[in-house]
């Protein structure tokens, strides 16, 4: 009774506004509706707005019940089944049929995607076994920079080496580099994922200019603009 008594006292000590101002002026950065919701008084003559603040107190421990079954479910899932493996748009054997290259200089062991005409981003696995680590360097394996550019190079000959570009593996070289950089060291256990963007192609000249940029878990290790040109092995 007293606890009545007392909200029909607070609900009729302050006259409602009226007029233009009848509602309070927001505040220069309002808060979220729902949390708006929250902050209104529960209004005991009122049934539709507790019935309201009810109604998102329960949507409110849904979604934390929710959230933390998200976060206990994957936490019960073992490291080596969270990572799903890349995409094969083109395999080893596909690579093969378009480059000319082969081992050991062979750079790129798979491509994760493909646009006919205009990008390639392929991968290559960097592992112990690769024949440069026993002279780059002993004590401490980084695979050479000349050799990252080289992959990035085979990953746009990709691009070119398909009719949409016109190149074909008898009269596809790679002409130049430029603004090159490297970032950071490659080492063994990395995975080199490379991206070749097809820029400008002159056909009348033979000649295609490209953007690489190479990444390992996310990092920029290397980038730079790559010349192609297309002509017989004589010119």
């Amino acid at each position: 009774m007293e606890a009545s008594t007392m909200a029909r006292s607070l609900l009729t000590a302050s006259p409602p506004l009226s007029g233009p101002r009848a509602h309070p002026e927001p505040l220069s950065s309002p808060p979220l509706r729902v949390h708006a919701r929250f902050t209104r008084p529960i209004s005991i003559s009122n049934p539709k707005t507790s019935t309201s603040a009810l109604r998102l107190e329960k949507i409110n421990r849904f979604l934390t019940r929710c959230s933390l079954d998200w976060v206990e479910t994957k936490a019960d899932v073992p490291i080596e089944k969270r990572f799903p493996p890349f995409p094969a748009v083109m395999d080893i054997n596909q690579i093969r049929n378009i480059l000319p290259h082969r081992f050991p200089f062979l750079l790129v062991d798979r491509v994760i995607e493909y646009t006919p005409g205009h990008t390639a981003v392929g991968i290559k696995n960097v592992t112990i076994n690769d024949n440069f680590f026993p002279g780059h360097f002993p004590e401490r394996p980084i695979m050479p920079g000349v050799l990252m550019v080289e992959a990035m190079a085979q990953v746009g000959g990709l691009v070119m080496l398909q009719p949409e570009v016109g190149g074909s593996r008898e009269n596809f070289f790679f002409a130049g580099i430029d603004k090159v950089r490297f970032r950071k060291p490659v080492i063994a256990g990395d995975t080199l994922v490379m991206r070749m963007t097809l820029i400008k192609l002159q056909k009348r000249f033979g000649i295609a200019k490209m953007e690489g940029k190479a990444y390992v878990g996310g990092d920029l290790v290397c980038e730079g603009e790559f010349l192609m040109a297309t002509g017989s092995g004589s010119e």
